[in-house]
């Protein structure tokens, strides 16, 4: 169901150690890191290697918006998520597309949610 989160920090170093120091009995560690630009966005793994939790800078100052993602089961449903939340009146962030910034095979649409939050449908095949 859930693919991956994402929070905004003011420090994202910091918070990254903070993350890193803290779980580190969970296994937690550095998977990924984009710089765009404005700060990281660092992607941090569990066990599996696979990042499930990203933090990255904020987007507005004081403002933290929360990124969850769900694990779609093809590219179909990606699309079904989209036309749905356009048929609904949802703010569309970034239409279905190809992502290959993140990896091949990444397929996912990012819609505001009714509380402002940023919330994707994602297919990884």
């Amino acid at each position: 169901m859930i693919d991956h989160v994402a929070i905004q920090a003011k420090d994202v170093n910091a918070a990254v150690t903070f993350y890193l120091e803290v779980f580190a009995a969970l296994g937690f560690s550095e998977a990924m890191r984009f710089d765009l630009g404005d700060g990281p966005v660092v992607g941090i793994g569990g066990p599996d290697g696979f990042p499930h939790f990203w933090i990255g800078p904020e987007v507005e100052p004081d403002r933290r918006e929360i990124h969850l993602a769900f694990t779609a089961p093809d590219r179909s449903a990606v699309d079904a998520v989209e036309a749905a939340a356009v048929a609904a009146g949802a703010q569309l962030l970034h239409p279905a597309r190809e992502w290959p910034e993140y990896h091949q095979g990444y397929y996912g649409v990012f819609v505001r949610d009714l509380d402002g939050n940023n919330v994707e449908a994602v297919s990884h095949r």
